[in-house]
């Protein structure tokens, strides 16, 4: 299986290079490798974590296909940006959570490292060159309940895309993998070792929904639902 997995990671790598990407590190155009020679598809997509419409985004790239979905990120004000550039798409400024509360959210002078995690926001608190320069609270809410109220009657979500700094198992664990059961998984994971799977968090649990590994990119591992 390692074998398997570099191979495809050289083989992504390549195809990388001659695709414009608007993710941080090509996520965006590995995924879409996936759908090669599905032509004129136009998808949905949830973007948990969104940062911006056009930076770092896993999900801009997929847009401009003609592709819609509901973007959801906590930062206050982030979703301006969205509401311009993302006319088709469903756009939320709320947090996603275990459960309905409000935690202190940690915003720093890039909003790419944004987040709920106080110990992940310590760690980055460096000031040469990332600093927290404001603490504010905000509600967050399972990703069920934002679905069950947002998501279109009868949609079917091709992708979800996590990239939360610091809490993504918490957010997985929010969803109903019985009822939305997308065919790929986006996720951020820094547990995450191909020579030690089962250390990841993350990898267990998407296992136990029946996801395998399709694609390691440098901070974000795809996974693909398993058709049986």
């Amino acid at each position: 299986m390692m074998g398997q997995l570099k191979r495809f990671i050289l083989s992504i790598l390549n195809y990388i290079r001659h695709k414009k990407s608007y993710s941080q590190d090509g996520e965006d155009v590995a995924l879409l490798g996936f759908y090669e020679g599905v032509k004129h598809y136009k998808g949905f997509y949830v973007d948990i974590g969104a940062h911006h419409p056009v930076r770092f985004s896993n999900t801009h790239l997929f847009y401009k296909l003609g592709w819609r979905g509901i973007n959801i990120d906590p930062t206050p004000g982030s979703m301006k940006a969205f509401r311009f550039w993302r006319l088709r798409d469903i756009n939320l400024e709320i947090g996603i959570g275990a459960q309905n509360d409000t935690l202190k959210f940690f915003c720093f002078n890039d909003p790419a490292l944004n987040t709920f995690d106080a110990q992940v926001a310590q760690q980055r608190n460096t000031g040469k060159p990332y600093k927290v320069i404001r603490e504010v609270e905000i509600p967050i809410r399972p990703l069920i309940d934002v679905l069950i109220e947002h998501l279109p009657k009868g949609q079917v979500i091709d992708f979800i895309s996590i990239d939360v700094e610091g809490l993504d198992l918490e957010v997985l664990q929010s969803n109903d993998w019985q009822k939305w059961s997308p065919k790929f998984v986006l996720v951020e994971d820094h547990e995450f070792q191909i020579e030690q799977l089962e250390k990841s968090k993350i990898y267990v649990f998407l296992k136990s929904q029946g996801y395998r590994i399709s694609a390691v990119l440098k901070r974000t591992i795809i996974y693909q639902k398993i058709v049986n």
